[in-house]
This record gives structure tokens, C-alpha cells and sequence, in this order.
């Protein structure tokens, strides 16, 4: 087998290769069966991806050898999203082969970057839950903590987003299509996973799950690299197998369907990431998927211990497992179905391991978003862990009762089952109560978290909650995405430290003002634009100028993080645009990426605007490069690595008091981009870390909306006061932009002029200054470029390398 030994001297002789191109050569020639130069890119992305692979299967066996020895603690993270994108330009640059990778390309003539481009995203994730998973594995490789994350390897992701008439159509991503060249099956690991059935009592006062179908989960591992150390990290992705694929009577009698029923049923937890919920059917679906990915990394976790280990004794010690949010929290009652039915340890003794192993971040202060399920489908299909559920509910409320005597609406409030209407488990409740510690993701995220969702349980366990701010891998937001910045300062900072020591940055600042440092940034901010731009014009048809500034806003579709709000400035610029168009205009791209839940009708209704609103202000003569309006469909972790380094401003503008963090302001301040936003999340620390002066902060905060909302909120009174968004309300309301249907958002203005949930319009006077004050700083280009370096500059606390020692430290109890 070839090896691809990093940093192996070349030959200098031209036209030869170098030792370690002339071996990638050989082994592309071989994988793709015929000579380099003939082969295409897509060859040469398997290929090249299978040489990377095989050295990875070298460092995780020295890994996984080194961590048995030293009897490590590890970390298990589980997660129902990993959102790894493309995996080959990462794996490259932690090898070491990028380089090498390129002269032989080059010298078979064939473009490095194609070669790249022929990757697919692994569609295991949506948004920023599964990508904030993806930047910890690569830190905890990085930093070297003994680690595997457990999630689903999902067939289809959740969905490829195709735009036809302006509205969201949801398509299978098929994201498998030419195989996973990266995938390290482990079929030596296979564990049963059982749904619905009965439990019996046993001699000795036990209880036995008796399961009504049972499905096997095999292993597939994908093999995440540390960079500047050999070491690496696991994603560990389940597989749903039916234990009797075929029926194979019913299909010697034609019942060909029938036959497939149970290979069908098994592999049906495998196809999508959080399948529609909104039928009875989909929510059995997503719980089955839930339960599927605990058991079998549980039983997974304590295999590997007993057999390090030979026993249970010392878990907590050793073994650490974290819940990303509450979709994992069925862990609870299977860790302890596990400990008492199979391994026999009595109550006491495995809740107190339990207590000990768990962790909880939770994601998000609205209450109508933590998960809970009804009794009556748990006790269907879980009926076993409904019982622990239970035990463990009764002997938390007999604590309540002792430590708050007399007081019964406590009790009631913090019970895990909520009596109110159906009945149903409280999985945030139930992850607190079974967690050493509860952590929020930033600072206010976690203020707020005590005083408001969790205030109950706060003060019965005061000393279990904690923050821990987020953070991103510059590996992949700034050396990965940004080749033109990184090599700016690389030279600036005397070499590449900066990609695992993030501090480095804070050099920066003091250059701030160098013209010199300002016209290469500036540089590298138009050549990332103009790929963008490329980009547009190739996918949509639309010509936009890089010189324009690029105000940007890519996330999930949802009401609370205000794409709406967004487009409402839009309008009222275009409306201002056609007013008096040979005013002095800022010329302004913006652009808008994200996915709506395939249930969440008006998240929908907001993108199908959005297209509206751009046919118009796209084909006005009027405007012309004034202002562009983009939608980039199917966003995901390779178009994000194109669209942010060509950011100039950030739009992170949710409702201050609703945004638990955020990571895509992170990425983008990494990358030179300028934030306009509300006092929220994250954007606190980043401003303050940055200087609040260098940020465009708006609107209502926390104490503000809660006060207003206390008070009665009116939204009809800011639109009746303030013309321009009458103007803008109305515009929409009458069909301007849906002249064919002008009733089309007749729902979407009700929403805001009778309820507006998220202050849209008692935010808007506010938000539309701040833009004005966004468009004099763009015309001083010196100043915004200082701006944007020192935001760069600020942003060494924001790396994922921090977020996991701090979790290292205050939460694992493990080494860095």
C-alpha cells in the first residue's frame, strides 16, 4: 500500500515530480484506471481522497493505540446533525498535501480546484447545531482530547432546495450518489436497537424490555484529522440494518413489497434528518430516529469501556457524554435501562454514574422549542424507559418536596411530565435533571437561560449551570475559505501559527491603520467577490458588481432570526432608489441563502418574497446597479465557504433575547466582514471584544422587548408613525410585487400589523439608521477597511480550539 509520508523531500529536477507527487500520481493513475491526464476530475476526487483516507486510518490507529494505553478520558458527542461539508481540501491541508496535491494536478494538467469542486457536502447536517458539531470535532482532534462524535449517516440529508417559481421545492440530496469515498465501515460493531414491545418483571424484582421490532445499527467511521499533530478525532455514523432483510415466503408468493417491509422499515431511520414532523407519522419517525442514534452509541461507549476497563467500575471517570441539545436526551433513560437491566447496577448506583457522565448545551430561550413527546407515543414505543422516566421523576419531586417545602407549583412547573393538556416527557427537564452540568453558548444565552426557561431549575441546582461561549475552526472559515486573507496573514504574522493559535490576530490591530496591510485586505476582499459574483451569474443569470458593497444574510430560514426585516429595507430602498434615483447611492448587492423547514409555511412565504421583491428590483431600469437582490438556493457549508469571504456586511439582526449565539457572525467577522446587528447572542462578546464602535448595533434590547412586550405591544402604531414602512407594508400588502396574485402575502402583512412576534416594526426606524450609517462608512473605503481589520483582529477568542478547552475544563474534567 502507498504511503503518503507529509513533508517528504522532492526532487528538484524538472520535468520529475517529487517523491510524494510522483507516489499521489501513481495512485490516482491506479484508483482512476487510466492515465492521470485522461481522467476525469471526479476520478481524481476519489482517488486523491482514498491516498488521504489511507494515511488517515494510519493516524487514527496511532490514535486510538495511544489512547488505550494511557487509559484516557474520553468524550462522546452526541448529536443528531454533523454538518463536515466537503472533506477533501481539509484532509489535504491537515496531511500536509495540499501542495503536493497541486503540482501533480497541474502536472497532469488538470485544474486543483476542479478536482475539489467534484466533492458533494455530506448532507448530515442543516444548520448551525450540526455545523457548531462539526468545528468540535475538529478542535478536539486539534487540541488532542480523546474524543468520538455519534450522529446518523443520513441518506438524503434533509433536503436539496430547488427554486422553482420563487418557491421553495424540497428534493432528495443525494448526496451518495457517487459513493463516500471517506467511509471506514466497522462491521465488526453491531449492536441491536429494539422499538415498542412489552416489559416483564424478573426473579429478583427486575424488569426486561421485551421489544417488538428490533433493528441492527452498524458502524461507519469517518475520520477527522487534528492539524499540526497526528492525532485525530471520530465521527462514529449509525446505519440502520433490518435483521430479516427479505421475507423471503412472502416474496416466493409475490408479495414482492411485503417482502422488503422490514428492510424498508429499518432503513427508513437512515433517509432523512429531521423528517416533517407535522403528521403522526413523522414524529414516530424522528423519535425512533433519536432513539436509534443513543442506544447504539451507548452500547457502543460501554463495550468500549468494559473491554478497556473489564468492568463498570470508574465510568464517570473515564467516560464523558455530551448532549447537543435535547434531541440525544433519550441517553438518560437508555444509559440507565442499560446499567440496571444488562448490567445489573442497582438504582443509586446508576444514577450516580449517569449524573457523572452526562453534560447538556442547550441551544435555544424560546420554550415552544424544546423538544417534549407525548406519553402516550413513548409509552408505545419506549415503554421501558417511560418507566425509568418515572422512577426518575418521583424521586427528583420527593427532593423538590424536601428542599421547597409546601411549595406544589414548583413542583409542578419542574416535573418532567408536563399534566397540562395530552401529556407528554419534557426532554430539556429530563436532561437537566440527569447532567452534571448545563451550559448555555454565550454569555447572555446563558444570563438568560437561569432567569427565564430554566429559572425553576436554576435555583433547585444552582451550581450546575454554566456558559460556554461558541466558536469556529479557522482551519476551515479562514485558511480553507480564504486562501487570498490567510496568505495576507500569513506574511503579516510571520507564517500560518494563526490557524491553531487564533490569539495571534490580536497583532493585527495595531496595523490597523497601515495602508499598505489596508490595500491587501481590500485586495483579497475583491477577489473573493468577484468568485461570488461568478458564481451568481452562473447559477442565476444575474450581473452584480463586486465594487458594490455585499450585504449579506445566509441561515436558516426562521421568523426569529428576521430574513424579513432584512427584505423591508430592501423595499424601502428600492421605493427611495425609484424616488429620486440620481441621488449619490452606495451601490448594494444583497444576498440571502437559507433553507425553510419543509412544514414552516411562512418561513416559505418569506423566501417566495424575497424572489418576488428581486424580479422587480432586478429589472427596474431605474435601479440598475444601484441595487441587486440574490437568492442562492441549497445553501450549505461550500457555498458558505464562498459567500462569506466576499461578505462586506453581516446581517445578524434577530430579536435581542432569542438568538442563543450564532456562528455565522463569527465566520464572517473572521473574514473581514463589518456586523450590523441587535444586542444579542453572540454579537455582545464579539462587540465587545472588537470594539462596539466597530459594529452597526440596533434596535430594542432584552429588558426593551420584554418591557414593551409586557406593556402590549401595537405594531400598527410604529406603521401608522413612520411613512417609509407604511409605504413598504402597503407596497406588499397591494400585490406590487406579486402583481398576479396581489393577495399572495395577504397572510404575512396580517401576521405583522396584528401580531409581529418578533418587533419587526418596532425595530425597523432603528435598523434602517443603522444602514445609513452603514452606507457614509462604505464611502470612506481607508476607514471601513481599518474597521474590518480590526475585527479581524478580534476575533482570536471565537475559535472552536477555545470553546473546547473551555468545555476541557469546566465540563469534562479532561486534559488539552
Amino acid at each position: 500500500m502507498m504511503t503518503l509520508t507529509p513533508g517528504a523531500k522532492r526532487k528538484t529536477a524538472a520535468p520529475k515530480l517529487g517523491a510524494v507527487p510522483a507516489a499521489l500520481l501513481k495512485r490516482i493513475e491506479r484508483e482512476a484506471g487510466s492515465d492521470a491526464a485522461q481522467a476525469a476530475p471526479a476520478a481524481w476526487m476519489r482517488a486523491v481522497a482514498k491516498a488521504c483516507r489511507g494515511e488517515l486510518e494510519e493516524r487514527l490507529n496511532e490514535t486510538m493505540l495511544a489512547d488505550r494505553a494511557s487509559g484516557a478520558k474520553r468524550v462522546h458527542y452526541l448529536s443528531m446533525e454533523f454538518l463536515m461539508g466537503r472533506a477533501l481540501g481539509n484532509a489535504l491541508a491537515a496531511l500536509e498535501l495540499d501542495a503536493p496535491f497541486a503540482e501533480v494536478a497541474r502536472h497532469a494538467g488538470v485544474e486543483p480546484g476542479e478536482v475539489l469542486e467534484r466533492e458533494h457536502d455530506a448532507a448530515l447536517g442543516n444548520g448551525g447545531l450540526g455545523r457548531l458539531a462539526a468545528c468540535f470535532l475538529d478542535s478536539l482532534a486539534t487540541l488532542g482530547v480523546p474524543s468520538f462524535g455519534y450522529g446518523l449517516r443520513y441518506r438524503y440529508g434533509m433536503f436539496a432546495q430547488r427554486i422553482q417559481d420563487g418557491r421553495q421545492v424540497e428534493t432528495p440530496d443525494d448526496w451518495q450518489s457517487l459513493g463516500d469515498p471517506w467511509e471506514v465501515p466497522r462491521h465488526e460493531l453491531r449492536y441491536e436497537v429494539g422499538f415498542g414491545g412489552h416489559v416483564t418483571a424478573e426473579d429478583g424484582c427486575g424488569r426486561r424490555w421485551e421489544p417488538a421490532q428490533i433493528v441492527h445499527a452498524d458502524a461507519v467511521d469517518f475520520v477527522v484529522p487534528g492539524h499540526d499533530t497526528r492525532r485525530v478525532s471520530v465521527l462514529r455514523q449509525w446505519e440502520a440494518v433490518a435483521v430479516r432483510p427479505l421475507d423471503y415466503a412472502a416474496f416466493s408468493r409475490g408479495d414482492h413489497f411485503g417482502a422488503a417491509h422490514d428492510k424498508v422499515a429499518a432503513e427508513s431511520l437512515n433517509w432523512v434528518l429531521y423528517p416533517d414532523d407535522s403528521t403522526p407519522a413523522g414524529r414516530e419517525l424522528r423519535l425512533k430516529q433519536e432513539f436509534f442514534l443513543v442506544s447504539a452509541s451507548l452500547q457502543d461507549i460501554l463495550a468500549r469501556h468494559v473491554g478497556e476497563h473489564g468492568s463498570l467500575d470508574g465510568l464517570g471517570d473515564k467516560v464523558s457524554v455530551h448532549l447537543n441539545d435535547t434531541h440525544p436526551a433519550l441517553a438518560v433513560p437508555e444509559l440507565m435501562r442499560l446499567l440496571l437491566d444488562e448490567h445489573g447496577l442497582p438504582w443509586d448506583a446508576a444514577f450516580a454514574a449517569c449524573l457523572r457522565v452526562m453534560s447538556y448545551t442547550n441551544h435555544t430561550l424560546m420554550p415552544e422549542a424544546l423538544e417534549t413527546w407525548p406519553v402516550r407515543m413513548f409509552e408505545a414505543l419506549l415503554p421501558r424507559h417511560l418507566e425509568i422516566v418515572y422512577e426518575i421523576n418521583r424521586r427528583f419531586l420527593a427532593a423538590v418536596r424536601l428542599q421547597f417545602p409546601g411549595d406544589e407549583e414548583l413542583v409542578k412547573r419542574v416535573s418532567l411530565i408536563d399534566e397540562s393538556g395530552e401529556r407528554r416527557v419534557k426532554m430539556a427537564a429530563l436532561s437537566i435533571v440527569a447532567s452534571h452540568h448545563i451550559n448555555g453558548v454565550s454569555a447572555l444565552h446563558s444570563e438568560l437561560m437561569v432567569q427565564t426557561i430554566f429559572a425553576d431549575y436554576a435555583q433547585i441546582f444552582p451550581g450546575r449551570f454554566c456558559n460556554v461561549t461558541n466558536g469556529v475552526t479557522p482551519r476551515r472559515w479562514l485558511a480553507q475559505a480564504n486562501p487570498t486573507l490567510s496568505e495576507v496573514l500569513d506574511e503579516r504574522l510571520d507564517g500560518n501559527g494563526w490557524r491553531t493559535d487564533l490569539d495571534r490576530l490580536a497583532e493585527l490591530a495595531p496595523m490597523a491603520g497601515d495602508k499598505s496591510l489596508q490595500a491587501e485586505v481590500r485586495a483579497a476582499k475583491l477577489a473573493n467577490k468577484e468568485r461570488l459574483a461568478a458564481l451568481v451569474r452562473r447559477e442565476l443569470g444575474i450581473a452584480i458588481d463586486p465594487g458594490s458593497l455585499f450585504d449579506v444574510q445566509v441561515k436558516r430560514i426562521h421568523e426569529y432570526k428576521r430574513q424579513l426585516l432584512n427584505l423591508l429595507h430592501v423595499i424601502a430602498r428600492y421605493q427611495a432608489i425609484v424616488a429620486n434615483p440620481s441621488a449619490n447611492w452606495v451601490p448594494r448587492t444583497v444576498i440571502f441563502a437559507g433553507k425553510a423547514a419543509s412544514a414552516y409555511v411562512a418561513a416559505k412565504d418569506i423566501i417566495h418574497l424575497i424572489h418576488d421583491v428581486a424580479r422587480v428590483v432586478n429589472s427596474d431600469p431605474r435601479v440598475g446597479d444601484k441595487l441587486k437582490l440574490v437568492f442562492l438556493p441549497n445553501y450549505g457549508v461550500s457555498l458558505a465557504e464562498t459567500i462569506m469571504p466576499a461578505a462586506n456586511l453581516s446581517e445578524q439582526i434577530s430579536t435581542a433575547g432569542t438568538e442563543a449565539s450564532g456562528t455565522g457572525n463569527m465566520k464572517f467577522a473572521l473574514n473581514g466582514a463589518l456586523t450590523i446587528g441587535t444586542w444579542d447572542g453572540a454579537n455582545i462578546e464579539m462587540a465587545e471584544a472588537v470594539g462596539r464602535e466597530h459594529f452597526f448595533i440596533f434596535g430594542l434590547l432584552t429588558e426593551q422587548v420584554a418591557k414593551l412586550r409586557e406593556l402590549g405591544y401595537d405594531p400598527r402604531l410604529y406603521v401608522e408613525e413612520n411613512l417609509q414602512l407604511k409605504r413598504v407594508i402597503d407596497a406588499i400588502a397591494r400585490g406590487d410585487f406579486s402583481p398576479g396574485e396581489p393577495q399572495r402575502y395577504r397572510a404575512l402583512v396580517k401576521s405583522l400589523l396584528e401580531r409581529d412576534t418578533y418587533l419587526l416594526m418596532a425595530d425597523f426606524a432603528g435598523y434602517v439608521q443603522a444602514q445609513g450609517a452603514v452606507d457614509r462608512l462604505y464611502t470612506d473605503g481607508a476607514e471601513w477597511d481599518r474597521k474590518a481589520i480590526l475585527n479581524i483582529a478580534g476575533m482570536g477568542a471565537f475559535s472552536s480550539d477555545r470553546t473546547i478547552r473551555d468545555y476541557a475544563r469546566n465540563i469534562w474534567n479532561v486534559a488539552t
